[in-house]
């Protein structure tokens, strides 16, 4: 799988637990407001991707979990400094959702293209 289309993925995440967690709470789901959500955590994303240098092995496991680690900490710490909140728990289903999504479909990639016989 191309390296840009990893990256997508991750982003594509990104929102949708944006998009999930507004919903849960019952929230706007509209463009701007699934915005407001996400970008601390497109940020720390990003930020991820830079720093653990997940280019390199875009669907490795550890590289998942290196950038869910990013987003979270980078996610909230951005948050805050633009005058958001967090709280403990916030932090925690961030934490699990997060690498649900990042690290688990790495997962299913890797399963599906090791049954094929691609090496990742």
């Amino acid at each position: 799988m191309r390296t840009p289309y990893v990256l997508l993925i991750d982003l594509i995440c990104v929102i949708g637990f944006a998009f999930a967690g507004r919903g849960a709470h019952s929230e706007a789901l509209g463009l701007g407001s699934v915005a407001a959500t996400a970008w601390p955590f497109l940020i720390g994303a990003v930020v991820g991707w830079g720093v653990f240098r997940a280019w390199r092995k875009p669907l490795d496991l550890r590289t998942g979990a290196l950038v869910m680690g990013a987003t979270v900490v980078v996610g909230h710490l951005v948050r805050v400094l633009a005058g958001g909140s967090t709280h403990w728990s916030f932090i925690l289903v961030s934490l699990i959702a997060l690498t649900v999504l990042l690290v688990g479909w790495r997962l299913v990639a890797w399963t599906i293209l090791h049954r094929r016989g691609v090496r990742v």
